[in-house]
């Protein structure tokens, strides 16, 4: 009984014909050739498991450790990288706007696109040649059709040697490694194979955005039509900067104002909000007028995010001083940025001097880019008005103590200059988006001059917004003029016009001598003159 439930465990049912046509005596080499032949089935199987799980290892770590790469886009500089995905899709990441999906394809794998910082050098060869931006706009595609080119076979390299090295290590079997190699090679060709064949160009008309919603408009609604406005917008800059140059010419001839020897010229520049044609104008009015100091009266960037931080690269090419305040849309990180300039000066609730003339200013105490930049966006709650005030306070206080008399002040928000009447002749402000020249109501019983507020448009047009409605902000600046005695003698208040117009305004005011003033206008006159204010 034994023996049978042996040879029974052992071959199998003694019953079965094939066991009963094998003699008793030959029964136990059976069953040792079906022990060898059920061991080698089993032992295959586990090879190939553990060459699937080696490859698909060896294309996790080589996805993420290759599967990314930087590249140019038009003036940006961009991080594109693929991850494994069940769902495909396209994610652009506009920091610090948000982000865009899109349903551009199917398959295992994920298309992330960053752009980073802005090319400095690039941003200026697109707007000094407006040829250039019509061959940006065309190579975008290209650009971005060759960097996921890129990418792709720079993902597929990674992960078939990532693999390979896997398997050497784990197998140390030349074929073993081969066929983990060759299935890594067939997995993730395979998988970018069917994200190229099924990508649906039209997923781009029906981008799903995430973000903050006073961004998204700028994004995903109107960002085709501002892209549009802004080559027009660019086309014509260029004749703009010219006539500054043939203003220039005009203005020295005007017989209203003869400058003294020895004064000092001082450009104010404020809310440039990241419009890159600011600084072309900026350079030529430096150029021309021969600026000794630059005053930026804040609202630099629009977000104060990391890789805004490159637009302020172009102050050392003004090779003049730069003054700089933050604004309500300038981090603390931006205002480190001008700071680290050869040529920038940064003041918060400080002092200092600069071609004669000793300057007082202070950040603004907000830090708001998520909202708009109009008076009625700045908020009007009891808390904010009086940060706003309180900022004027405390400089007003600093300029007390500082042993010496303050020729400007400089504050963001015109709501802050209050307490400095009658403390300083001048105080310089932006914030507004709207040029206004204006006296501060007098302290009672002071016995010093008026103090003269000057607030002045956006030398950036506001950036992007500006283009938003009919036609762009203009971009808006002002020359003034100080004696040896460091008193103000005059200004020039510039305007580059906008869309379709090759226009450039300035009116000059002369401080004191009754004299209304002069206009001096290149370029057709495609529209009237604004009315001076002051």
């Amino acid at each position: 009984m034994d023996r049978r439930r042996n040879d029974t465990d052992a071959a199998g049912d003694p019953r079965s014909p094939a066991v009963r046509r094998v003699p008793r005596p030959l029964r136990p080499a059976v069953r040792l050739a079906r022990r060898l032949r059920a061991s080698t089935v089993t032992r295959r199987a586990v090879l190939s498991l553990a060459v699937l799980a080696v490859s698909v290892a060896g294309i996790l770590i080589g996805v993420l450790l290759g599967g990314r790469m930087e590249t140019d886009i038009g003036p940006f500089r961009a991080e594109m990288a693929i991850t494994p995905s069940t769902e495909g899709g396209t994610t652009v990441t506009i920091p610090p706007l948000g982000a865009l999906q899109l349903d551009s394809h199917s398959g295992p794998a994920h298309l992330s696109v960053r752009l980073g910082s802005l090319d400095q050098r690039r941003t200026e060869a697109l707007i000094d040649d407006p040829a250039n931006l019509t061959r940006a706009s065309r190579s975008a595609v290209t650009d971005v059709t060759n960097g996921v080119i890129r990418v792709g076979i720079r993902t597929i390299a990674v992960s078939v040697l990532t693999t390979l090295i896997l398997a050497a290590l784990v197998f140390r079997n030349t074929r073993r490694v081969a066929w983990s190699g060759g299935l890594a090679l067939l997995i993730t060709g395979g998988s970018l194979g069917i994200a190229a064949l099924s990508i649906r160009p039209q997923s781009i008309e029906e981008p799903r955005y995430e973000g903050l919603l006073v961004n998204a408009p700028a994004i995903v609604g109107d960002a085709r039509r501002i892209a549009s406005d802004y080559g027009r917008y660019a086309d014509q800059l260029q004749r703009m900067v010219g006539n500054v140059s043939q203003l220039y010419t005009t203005v020295s001839t005007l017989p209203i104002f003869e400058q003294a020897q020895g004064s000092v010229r001082v450009l104010h520049v404020s809310d440039m909000h990241l419009n890159p044609t600011a600084w072309q104008v900026v350079r030529t009015v430096v150029e021309q007028f021969k600026i000794d100091v630059v005053i930026d009266t804040g609202d630099m960037t629009d977000w104060g995010s990391e890789p805004e931080a490159s637009f302020v690269g172009s102050i050392n090419l003004l090779k003049v001083p730069y003054v700089f305040i933050r604004g309500n849309h300038d981090s603390a990180a931006t205002a480190a940025a001008v700071a680290r300039q050869p040529n920038a000066i940064v003041l918060n609730n400080s002092v200092t001097t600069v071609a004669g003339l000793t300057i007082a200013g202070i950040g603004d105490p907000r830090f708001t880019p998520d909202k708009e930049t109009s008076p009625n966006g700045s908020g009007a709650l009891p808390q904010t008005v009086s940060q706003v005030t309180g900022a004027g306070q405390q400089l007003a206080a600093t300029i007390r103590t500082a042993g010496r008399p303050v020729d400007i002040a400089l504050v963001h928000d015109p709501a802050s200059a209050g307490a400095l009447a009658n403390l300083v002749p001048l105080v310089l402000a932006g914030h507004t988006h709207n040029r206004e020249v204006r006296e501060l109501p007098p302290v009672p019983g002071a016995t010093t001059p008026p103090t003269q507020l000057h607030v002045q448009g956006s030398t950036g047009g506001a950036g992007l917004r500006g283009l938003e409605g009919e036609k762009p902000l203009p971009l808006a600046m002002s020359v003034l003029y100080f004696d040896q005695q460091r008193a103000l003698q005059a200004y020039d208040d510039i305007q580059v016009g906008g869309t379709g117009e090759a226009q450039v305004n300035l009116e000059r005011h002369v401080v004191n001598p009754a004299a209304p003033p002069t206009p001096a206008t290149s370029g057709p006159p495609t529209t009237p003159t604004p009315t001076p204010t002051g």
